[in-house]
């Protein structure tokens, strides 16, 4: 016995008619009476009574009409209680580098609450081999990592450009750096510098940009926005791509500026990633789709 064999009887009774119940379950006609006669075999009772004017429900049918709609209710009500703990269940887990910028990530987070306020979103920090591990393993939904223009993108992730971005020295306003229209390698070099860890993309363009030089890294620290505390408190200068710094809270509030490398054409990717698969869960794929929405619109800004 199958719940639509259920639902067929009783559009069945409902419109008193086979053809109207079968219109409006879309069904032809043949088809809805063959369900319904499988089903009175299976019960050994007549449902209905077939006349010319229609179908009308026997008197064994309207006997057990009532314990019909009992088990389809209990299956709705089945149906709802799954979808609500489903709902309420649900975390989309999202790893990010640090340097992915908080103007793109806070207000995707803002709107995707707004309309899912029974998902929970966890952010994990992490670097970019760690995100695209734990994507792999299933442990995150979402990536947000960085790449050097040309880097390859794994086969197992589809993955969208979001933003793109070169890279800056981020400095304090009264930096000596601040009064350059441009920032090269050597004043780089002459200043302590903020440097990330190893792993993270914007370490390993500081040492190609460096070229085998030793700069005066007085820090080493764990991703962008420790970095970016730190060059706010006086401590040196950083470089990070520029979408992690304009529209920061540090820079909206002019503790932070940023400066271009003097004859660097690097660009820096922010990319969103997830790994193929056949089913992707509903709440992730509006959260994807909600990154890809912010990064338009920050694109139209930054080209007007």
């Amino acid at each position: 016995m199958r719940t639509e064999q259920l639902e067929y009887i009783t559009a069945v009774t409902r419109l008193g008619s086979l053809r109207r119940a079968a219109d409006e379950l879309r069904l032809s006609q043949p088809a809805l009476s063959e369900t319904v006669r499988n089903l009175e075999r299976e019960l050994g009772v007549d449902l209905l009574e077939r006349k010319r004017s229609g179908a009308t429900m026997s008197a064994s049918g309207r006997e057990l009409l009532p314990h019909i709609i009992g088990v389809l209710d209990a299956v709705d009500r089945l149906r709802a209680a799954a979808g609500e703990q489903h709902r309420i269940s649900r975390t989309v887990r999202l790893g990010t580098v640090n340097a992915a910028t908080v103007p793109l990530l806070i207000p995707v987070i803002r709107d995707f609450r707004a309309a899912h306020p029974l998902t929970r979103v966890e952010v994990v920090g992490a670097q970019q081999t760690d995100i695209q591990r734990a994507l792999l393993e299933g442990a995150f939904d979402l990536g947000l990592v960085n790449h050097l223009d040309g880097d390859d993108v794994p086969a197992a992730f589809e993955a969208t450009e979001l933003l793109q971005g070169r890279p800056v020295v981020v400095v304090r306003p009264d930096s000596p750096l601040a009064a350059r229209a441009a920032v090269s390698v050597d004043d780089l070099l002459a200043v302590p510098l903020i440097g990330m860890r190893s792993g993270y993309v914007m370490h390993r363009y500081v040492h190609r940009l460096l070229d085998g030089r030793d700069p005066a890294f007085a820090y080493s620290t764990d991703g962008a926005e420790m970095g970016k505390l730190m060059v706010a408190e006086g401590l040196g200068a950083t470089v990070l791509p520029d979408f992690s710094v304009i529209g920061d809270p540090l820079e909206r509030r002019g503790t932070l500026v940023h400066r271009p490398i003097a004859d660097d054409t690097t660009q820096v990717l922010l990319m969103l990633q997830r790994r193929r698969a056949d089913s992707v869960p509903q709440a992730a794929r509006d959260l994807y789709e909600a990154f890809v929405r912010r990064a338009r619109t920050l694109g139209a800004r930054a080209g007007s």
